[in-house]
Formats: structure tokens, sequence, C-alpha cells
């Protein structure tokens, strides 16, 4: 909770530096949250919500039907543009290790106001995440056993089956993630550290195997796809989603930086580690993918991604064994993005920035978890879920709108940042050590390149993966709200979000002018 006792961010200013001390009341809070996690639990987090076997998996196929094997160099593209960001990120998360991380951030470098919707569209954004990849689970486990396919019929995840199937079996992996994200931290940073150290191992050994079952040399992923309209740039565009979907969610070290041990020296080091990892992981897999596949004509690699080629091209025993792998990554997956969505939940609820803001700032005294915002996340994505009943097309709308919104909530942490160092504002000299006694991480004199960087590439793909394209949201044609699902989606969530802070303004006004004290 707050040590102020109020309902509004407690006051400090980026400008002011870091304030003195690296305990977390030197910020205006109480330690709730139990400090339990080290170095690897925190790399974990950020590697886990990123997965590489998760995300690959899930839009390797999309990305190859609109780009064909040319996509693969949206993939270092967009790794070196989220670099930039993830560089900006770990110098804030050494000088404001506080859960609640984009929304923090943005708070103390522009107004309470512009970082509470920077908050606001970063979790509505994470749960639509949760959702998403509990999604990906109809990738793999039908592949693995035809006997996960309890709805019966197709299993291609954008046919009527296979969608209300893969709603299911997300619901399922839903409810199990909420159990043990209740129980405790350490049960929970068990778990992930487990199920990180197997997507590793993983990836890498699919990655070793597919370059030694090699069918073809690098030099095909200069070609697009047959009958491709768009040129390289078009194919580049979209086949971006794939990448851009993969590498986000780095910042979770400091969603959990109010329980990591020594989160000034560690946060950073995660963030870029887990970044910089997990790109150069999932772009192998990628290629290696695109070597070894059978066959690049028949539309398999389009509807089935790399699940074919495992299966395909290792032989059933071996290619099952390592889905087995990527249904571990994914179930991990959901869990850290869970965890990270409900310590944004808890963060703005604390300041009393939301409703229900007393249950949402509630911490176990056992467990040090927010149990609340758990299953609040849980219950919504689940619900989320349920628009795959109603149309498979739902499954790329959902996918495309969770990474739109938080690119732009990124953006929102990433322009004020800009907007302070260009004013002068934002000095990282002289403000402090960490816990070890080293200077805090810092992008000395290459910050403003750096930062104005990060802006523009967050904005630029911002608005590439909003674009209404028909082909991308509506290939069918005659569902102009699919096409217009990710734009529509931002802007209802931020007309929603300006009623709730109306709504909230006047009731302060009234309760102001009546004398009474509005309850937090």
């Amino acid at each position: 909770m707050s040590l102020t006792g109020t309902d509004v961010l407690p006051e400090h200013s980026a400008a002011d530096g870091p304030p003195a001390g690296g305990s977390l009341e030197a910020f205006g809070y109480r330690q709730e949250l139990h400090r339990s996690l080290g170095g690897y639990a925190s790399f974990a987090a950020g590697f886990s919500f990123i997965s590489v076997l998760t995300t690959v998996f899930q839009f390797f196929g999309i990305g190859y039907s609109f780009g064909g094997p040319v996509f693969f160099w949206a993939w270092p593209a967009v790794l070196a543009g989220q670099l930039l960001v993830a560089a900006c990120f770990a110098e804030l998360a050494a000088r404001y290790p506080i859960s609640g991380a984009v929304y923090q951030w943005s708070s103390r470098l522009s107004t309470p106001s512009f970082g509470w919707f920077a908050g606001w569209i970063m979790v509505l954004g994470q749960i639509v995440v949760v959702g998403a990849a509990a999604l990906a689970l109809q990738m793999v486990m039908p592949p693995l056993w035809s006997g996960f396919q309890l709805v019966g019929g197709d299993p291609a995840p954008l046919s009527p089956t296979g969608a209300a199937n893969a709603a299911v079996l997300g619901v399922i992996l839903l409810a199990l993630t909420t159990a043990v994200n209740v129980v405790d931290n350490r049960v929970m940073s068990v778990v992930n550290r487990v199920g990180v150290t197997a997507e590793i191992i993983g990836a890498v050994l699919i990655v070793v195997l597919l370059l030694n079952h090699s069918e073809r040399t690098p030099g095909i992923t200069f070609h697009t796809a047959e009958g491709s309209g768009d040129g390289v740039l078009g194919a580049l565009l979209v086949g971006s989603f794939t990448a851009a979907y993969v590498m986000i969610g780095f910042d979770s070290a400091g969603e959990l930086s109010e329980e990591t041990h020594n989160p000034r020296r560690t946060a950073p080091r995660t963030i870029l580690t887990a970044l910089a990892g997990a790109g150069v992981l999932g772009g192998l897999l990628v290629l290696a993918g695109l070597l070894a596949a059978p066959n690049l004509t028949d539309g398999h690699l389009a509807t089935d991604g790399l699940s074919y080629v495992l299966t395909s091209s290792l032989g059933d025993g071996v290619g099952r064994i390592l889905l087995a792998d990527v249904v571990i990554a994914i179930a991990v997956a959901t869990l850290a993005i869970q965890t990270s969505a409900s310590r944004m939940l808890f963060s703005m609820a604390r300041d009393g920035s939301l409703p229900f803001s007393r249950k949402l700032a509630r911490v176990s005294p056992r467990t040090g978890m927010p149990v609340f915002p758990t299953v609040v996340v849980g219950v919504l994505a689940a619900a989320l879920l349920l628009l795959n009943f109603g149309s498979p097309q739902a499954f790329l709308a959902i996918g495309s709108t969770c990474i739109v919104m938080l690119y732009l909530a990124y953006s929102m942490v990433t322009g004020p940042l800009l907007l302070r160092r260009l004013r002068g504002g934002f000095s990282t000299r002289g403000d402090g050590v960490d816990e070890t006694g080293r200077p805090l991480f810092s992008l000395g004199r290459w910050g403003v390149a750096v930062n104005a960087g990060a802006v523009l590439f967050g904005l630029f793909m911002t608005v590439n993966l909003a674009w209404p394209r028909t082909s991308v949201y509506d290939p069918e044609g005659g569902h102009w709200y699919f096409q217009w699902f990710a734009v529509l989606f931002v802007g209802a969530s931020v007309v929603l979000g300006a009623a709730y802070r109306f709504r909230v303004s006047l009731r302060r006004r009234t309760r102001a002018g009546s004398g009474t004290e509005m309850p937090g």
C-alpha cells in the first residue's frame, strides 16, 4: 500500500533522480510482496514472457503465409528496434525498481494522468496477451496427440473446430496458471525457472536438429511468397508480425522488481539479456525451420507452421518429444504473462487508480501474492477466448491487438523519457549506485540517440501492426470489425479509460464541495 494513504501516485519526479537508498519505502510504498527472487528467476520472468517457442510456433505460419521465406529478415530488424527500447527500460529499472513498471515510469516521467493511461493500455494489452498465449496450445497439442482435439474435426487454428478447441485448451491452461499464481511466489518462481530451462534446452535442440536436416541454403530467405503482389517491402511489413509478437514482455523483470533481490542491479541486466537471448534463439528457430522444411510450396508451412517441420523432418518420435517441450514453454509463458499483468493491476490499485482498488491492492500476508488481481486477469483472459467460438478470425485479431497495445504503451514511456532528456530533466550523472555499490546502468552520451530511435521504432511498429489490411485481418471479406479490430479495441480502451477518469474526477469534486472525504 502507498505510505501516503491517498489514492494518487506518491510524489517523485524523474527530474529529481532516484531517491536515496534502495528500499521501496523511499518511493512511498510499503514492502508487501515477498522479496525472494534471484537473478535467474528475474531472467526467467522476462524470457518466459517472450517465450520463443510459444510465439514462433504460434505465428510462424502467419509470417510465412504473407511474406514467404523473406519474412526472416524482419526478425533482426525488430530485434534491433526492441533492443533500443530495452536499453531505455534498463535505465529506468535501475532508478525506479517498482512493480507496475510501465505505469510507474510513465507517471514519473510525464504526469500521473498520462502515466495512468499508459498503465491502463498496458494492462489491457497484457490481459489480451495472456489469452493469445493460451491459444498457442492449439498449434502443438493436436499434432502431439490427436486426442487433444477435444472438439473434433479440423485442428487448424483458423478452422471453426480448431478455433473452438483452442479456446477449450486455453481455458484449461488459464485455470492451472491461475492456481499456481496464487499459491506462493516461490512456487511460481520454481515453475518458471524449470520451464525456462526446459524451453532453452528444447529450443537449442530444435535448432541443431533442424539445421542438420537442412534441405536448402540460407539464400532462400531472399525469396518472397509465390503470387505475392506486395513485393519485398510488403512481405517484410506483414512478416514482422511474427517477430513483433515474440519480442515483447522483456520489461517483466521490472514488473517483479519488488520481489527481486538487488533489483537495481538485477532488473536492468535481465531485461537486456532476456531480450537478446530470446531474439537470437528465435531468429535461429525461424531460419532452421525454413531450411529444414520438406516443402516450401505445398501450403503446410502457412497452415501448420513449425509443428509440421518438426514431425516431418525429425520423425514422429523425436518430433513429438520436442512438441511436448513446446507445450511446457507455452504453459510457463502464460503463467509469466499472467504474473506480469497481475503486478500491473496491483501497482495501479494501491494508488487508488482502478475500480475495486482496495481488493486489487490486497496482498496475502502468508503467500505475499496479490490474489485478486491474478484471478481477475485469468477470468478476463478466459472470457476473451470465447471470441474464438464466434469466428476463427478472432485468433489473428486477438494476437495483433495485444501487440499493438503493448507497443503503444512502451512508446508512452520512451516518448516522455526522450522529452525529459531533451529538456535536461533526466540526468544520469552521479545518480547513485546499485545494491552492490556499482554505478547504475546508464546509456551515457548515447542516451538521446538510443531513446530517439526507440520512440521512432515504437511508433512505426504500432502503426504497422494496427494498419487495417484486409488481406491480413479480413481475408474472407464482409467483416469490417475484424479489419479494424486493433484500431477499434485501442480506441474503445482509451474512451473507457477516459470515462472512468472523468467519473472519478467528478466524484472528487462533488465530495470536496460537500466536505466529505473520498474513500481510497
